[in-house]
This record gives structure tokens, sequence and C-alpha cells, in this order.
């Protein structure tokens, strides 16, 4: 555990129990938010990478304007 975390940890186990449990949760749902996120883009790295392709030949090809 990292020196920061461990001081966050430390500092939550003053709150009270219910004030803990909300914070978890969060903590949790954030976690877990974070790994299906990891999951979509690695299960769509080839989709991507096959836009990309397109969009540098479309700008290769004069077909793409700036922004």
């Amino acid at each position: 555990m990292t020196h920061a975390l461990d001081t966050a940890i430390a500092k939550l186990t003053t709150l009270p129990a219910d004030e803990q449990d909300r914070i978890a949760q969060w903590l949790l749902e954030e976690l877990r938010d974070e790994e299906h996120w990891t999951r979509q883009f690695a299960a769509s790295q080839s989709a991507l990478s096959k836009l990309a392709a397109e969009a540098r030949a479309e700008r290769a090809a004069g077909r793409a304007t700036e922004l």
C-alpha cells in the first residue's frame, strides 16, 4: 500500500461507521467502473484501429478538413 493510501485510510477510520460505509461503497463503485471501461477499451481496440486507419486514409486523400 502506498503512503498516500495508507494516510487516507487512517483518516477514514476516524469517521463514523455510516460515513465510512458510504465512502467505501463509492470507492468500490469507482473501481468497478474503471474495470468495466478497461475491459471495454481492450475489447474495442481492433475497431478503434480500423477507424483510425480510415481517418488517416481520408486525411491523406485530402478528404478531411481541419477543425
